[in-house]
């Protein structure tokens, strides 16, 4: 999707510093965004500025930190406000998994995903909405929800009530967000090749074996349904969850 067509523009992806976060960020700057790349990993969120700056002039930013922490959400508007003068759209793709059987799951886990995956989103799209608001051009903001959002997956209750609850703040800010003219939706990726899931030698294979189009994910396959849903292109869609997974959740067979 490296036509151009968001010359100008200004965003901001989180979790930013490999797999579907990075590929979004390097596909948005190829179309000729400026970028603020975040991720809890400061050292991988500056490897992405360096690998995506060598394909194209638009100026990224690396912002580390916890997408989860009120005051690294505010140094990332600022940082796109004071650097580019402006924000249009925000990508809140940071998440945490901690896998774990529901009868024995930890507190501290349970809130750790809370933190990230609900209070981090919930309150960079405010942040950010509020900037647009007062900027009076609209924006476009999306989610990263999960196919765990639709359809249970073992060891994972606290994770898949995360997503699912994100997809359920879009709609709700339909109603808040639409008179400025800023539009929400989600994307929900099934199983996806990202240098994590990779670390599993048998992830592809199985997941070949369940996926009805015979193959998990790669980044760019989410990539490209995110930045559609940016783009001007998809203005008129608001309060919606893409699932892209393969046909994965219309069978649901388990993993295990």
């Amino acid at each position: 999707m490296a036509d151009k067509s968001f010359t100008g523009q200004v965003a901001i992806v989180t979790g930013a510093g490999q797999g579907i976060g990075f590929e979004i960020g390097r596909q948005l700057a190829a179309s000729g965004a400026h970028v603020i790349l975040n991720d809890l990993d400061e050292s991988l969120a500056e490897n992405a500025v360096r690998l995506i700056s060598k394909e194209n002039n638009h100026r990224c930013i690396a912002l580390g930190g916890d997408a989860g922490d009120l005051n690294i959400i505010q140094k990332m508007v600022s940082a796109a406000t004071a650097e580019f003068g402006k924000l249009d759209i925000i990508i809140a793709n940071a998440g945490i998994t901690l896998f774990g059987d529901f009868l024995t799951y930890p507190p501290e886990s349970f809130f750790r995903v809370m933190q990230v995956n609900l209070a981090g989103v919930f309150f960079l799209a405010q942040a950010a909405a509020n900037q647009m608001k007062k900027q009076e051009s609209g924006g476009s903001i999306l989610f990263t929800s999960s196919v765990t959002g639709h359809q249970a997956h073992k060891n994972l209750a606290a994770y898949g009530m995360s997503k699912a609850a994100l997809e359920m703040l879009a709609k709700h800010l339909v109603v808040e967000l639409s008179p400025f003219r800023i539009n929400v939706n989600t994307i929900a990726p099934g199983a996806t090749l990202t240098e994590r899931t990779m670390q599993d030698d048998q992830y592809k294979k199985t997941w070949s074996a369940i996926t009805p189009m015979g193959r998990p994910a790669i980044a760019s396959d989410i990539a490209h349904a995110a930045l559609f849903l940016v783009s001007e292109k998809a203005k008129h869609i608001t309060g919606q969850s893409l699932v892209i997974d393969g046909g994965w959740t219309s069978v649901s067979p388990s993993p295990y």
